[in-house]
């Protein structure tokens, strides 16, 4: 399976990836790091998340809220 993000949703991820640098160095670095990995967990096993709506799945980072 292949994760695709959506305009929208990248420009969130950029937009909290800034959050995260202005909170503290490096912390954005390590939430796009987190968001990657979950992006490839969800490739992976695409049918192990909670239905969210519809088809929609939810995949929660470990690290971050």
């Amino acid at each position: 399976m292949r994760v695709v993000f959506t305009r929208i949703a990248t420009q969130e991820l950029e937009d909290a990836v800034r959050f995260y640098e202005l909170k503290y160095a490096g912390l954005g670095c390590r939430f796009k790091e987190e968001v990657r990995k979950a992006a490839l967990r969800v490739a992976e096993y695409p049918k192990a998340w909670s239905i969210e709506q519809g088809e929609v799945r939810k995949c929660l980072l470990h690290k971050f809220p």
